[in-house]
């Protein structure tokens, strides 16, 4: 045989008893045990640490947060809308990870050493399932974002733990007395107009308005979390029940709308107002009670109440967004809109 040929035979003979070598070595004693796999990767698998602790696991210390996710629409099976904890705020555990392919079964935890994030962009955090947009699923609740709340953020108005709960949700039933109440509204006709009805006054009209929204505008001044040197004033001097009283009195009054009749302001002003909408209703009639109805306001007063909330005078989560974006002639045009809407 050929000199060339036996060391080529001598090669081939000794690469295959190395090749047999390393794969006596480095194959685990388990491969093939249950088929072409190792057999032993599932209890490999199954030792590592957990990333996702689960909502069971949050309720640990989150028990308020909890109850509320719980019962919402964010964890309805039948819908197939579950949205756990840990898809907003993150991973509640971590490994250590030494290699790419590597099971582990160590890493920090939360509480003990690891941070749970806390979203602040709920705007941009939301509308990945909430943006209208073709093809998605119309039972899935979507939103413009540029006219639903423009650059404000979705905790400004929605719990986040149960989103179809507003934050200002209070209950609908006035539960003071409406007779004693127009005595204590007697001393308010000088800003409000009688019976609450503005006018050519310098406060807004009441009448009609929402009773939640008057208690807790009301309250608001008697705290202090309002201030306005009259109405600080007058509410302090009002107890609970009188504040009930004068709210379910203002809010049985009929009311009255402001109209100016500026047609041409109402139809530039209607593109301005579905800003509004989602808060105040298409047609300033507001469908959640803690926030009041615009329809029939005195166009003044809703314009001074534009300006008051640009300038940082007036503060509101949501009306300081939508305010600073507007210029002086879109303030007088929504408030021409509002102003010439029916207040019933």
């Amino acid at each position: 045989m050929p000199k060339h040929i036996a060391r080529l035979v001598f090669l081939l003979l000794a690469f295959a008893v190395i090749a047999y070598a390393a794969k006596q070595y480095f194959t685990v004693d388990s491969f093939y045990l249950f088929g072409h796999y190792r057999g032993l990767s599932v209890a490999d698998i199954a030792s590592d640490k957990p990333k996702f602790k689960t909502p069971q696991y949050c309720e640990q210390c989150h028990a308020g947060q909890y109850a509320e996710w719980a019962k919402s629409v964010h964890n309805n099976v039948d819908l197939g809308k579950v949205v756990k904890c840990e898809v907003c705020h993150g991973p509640a555990g971590s490994r250590d990870v030494k290699g790419r392919f590597e099971n582990v079964a160590t890493g920090r935890d939360h509480p003990n050493g690891l941070k749970m994030a806390i979203p602040t962009e709920t705007a941009k955090l939301c509308t990945l399932c909430h943006e209208q947009m073709p093809g998605r699923p119309v039972q899935q609740r979507q939103i413009v974002v540029a006219t639903h709340a423009g650059t404000q953020q979705c905790t400004a108005c929605h719990n986040p733990h149960s989103p179809r709960t507003f934050k200002v949700a209070a209950p609908t039933a006035p539960r003071g007395d409406a007779v004693a109440g127009k005595a204590i509204a007697a001393g308010c006709a000088g800003c409000h107009g009688e019976a609450g009805i503005g006018g050519k006054v310098s406060g807004p009209g009441l009448a009609g308005q929402k009773p939640d929204y008057l208690v807790i505008a009301l309250k608001a001044y008697k705290t202090g979390a309002r201030d306005n040197p009259v109405m600080s004033a007058m509410a302090k001097g009002l107890s609970d029940n009188d504040i009930d009283s004068v709210a379910a009195y203002f809010a049985a009054a009929k009311c009255k709308s402001a109209g100016n009749g500026d047609k041409k302001a109402v139809a530039a002003g209607l593109s301005v107002a579905a800003r509004c909408a989602a808060c105040h209703g298409a047609k300033g009639i507001s469908a959640q009670p803690s926030w009041p109805n615009l329809a029939g306001q005195s166009g003044e007063y809703l314009v001074s109440s534009l300006k008051s909330y640009k300038a940082g005078e007036r503060k509101n989560g949501m009306m300081d967004g939508i305010a600073k974006d507007l210029s002086d002639a879109d303030a007088a045009n929504v408030a021409a809109y509002f102003t010439n809407a029916a207040c019933r």
